[in-house]
């Protein structure tokens, strides 16, 4: 079994900063990419930010220049760094990761539970 837990989501101020962690266990042979996804009420999920074992990261247009991904190999650790959040920013947050479990030879999308962030005065 694998699984992903999220942790850091909140209210936040217009302006503010949070910091999202997402941490994979289980049985995992190896992990090709993290990522994070968001879903604010009405729209659809759609990604923010991924980034690859070896260090390569791609992110939404909206983010870009105030939201940074790293990850932690030895920890199968993925963070989400968020600075000068805005309302429009509000949404539950997922991570997501493409896993290759042991004993397998296919990789797999699994997903965290979601973490609400709220940004709001």
């Amino acid at each position: 079994q694998v699984q992903l837990v999220e942790s850091g989501g909140g209210l936040v101020q217009p302006g503010g900063s949070l910091r999202l962690s997402c941490a994979a266990s289980g049985s995992i042979f190896s992990i090709n990419d993290m990522g994070w996804y968001r879903q604010a009420p009405g729209n659809q999920r759609e990604l923010v930010a991924s980034i690859t074992t070896g260090g390569n990261t791609n992110y939404v247009d909206s983010v870009k220049g105030r939201f940074t991904i790293s990850g932690d190999n030895a920890k199968n650790t993925v963070y989400l760094q968020m600075n000068s959040l805005k309302p429009e920013d509000t949404a539950v947050y997922y991570c997501n990761a493409n896993i290759i479990k042991s004993g397998s030879r296919w990789s797999r999308n699994y997903w965290g539970q979601g973490t609400q962030v709220t940004v709001s005065s």
